[in-house]
């Protein structure tokens, strides 16, 4: 079967010209959604996922509308080529798994991202042994910590207001929230 998912990143977009496209490109179903790609959940591409079996073609647009970033398009056309899923992008036309050119192009793409991935981490690994050599320590600066806020940020959690309601009232950030519960001794 032939499969379309097609995507844009807020309400006011339109999704027409990516679904006339997967229509005209043999598409039996199509998967939409109105969602940023920066989103960790995508329901309509999840749903898509669990619904593919081996020898199916996946569609896209643009590949861009598929992964925000290159691992997250590395792994999910990894996942394809190990259920035997066939994947073409509209666009892009050397992506397309079903040719042989295609699929000697996802090779070289991926060798090439799996170098990045590791240059990054041995940089990554060097930065901080400088770093520490010189007496630096990594990590987010402590803030200052505001022992009123984190009292009343107690007394509002144990009074079971929405974590919203208390993060707006005391103006403080979640993360900054949790800190103060864990300082204080409040176990979530």
């Amino acid at each position: 079967m032939v499969f379309g998912y097609a995507r844009v990143s807020t309400k006011d977009q339109n999704l027409d010209l990516q679904i006339d496209a997967l229509k005209e490109a043999g598409c039996e179903e199509v998967y939409s959604e109105k969602l940023s790609g920066r989103s960790l959940k995508k329901p309509k591409l999840d749903e898509l996922l669990g619904k593919i079996r081996k020898g199916d073609v996946v569609i896209v647009y643009s590949l861009d509308r598929l992964g925000r970033t290159s691992k997250e398009l590395i792994n999910l056309l990894s996942e394809f080529k190990e259920k035997e899923i066939q994947f073409k992008s509209l666009r892009e036309g050397i992506f397309d798994t079903t040719s042989a050119m295609g699929e000697a192009v996802f090779q070289i793409i991926a060798i090439l991202k799996a170098m990045e991935v590791q240059v990054l981490s041995e940089r990554t690994k060097d930065g901080l042994s400088a770093a520490r050599a010189r007496g630096k320590k990594g990590g987010r600066p402590k803030g200052s910590y505001d022992r009123n806020k984190a009292a009343a940020a107690v007394t509002l959690y144990k009074r079971e207001l929405p974590i919203s309601e208390i993060t707006d009232s005391l103006k403080i950030s979640r993360s900054t929230l949790y800190q103060y519960l864990r300082n204080e001794g409040i176990k979530k």
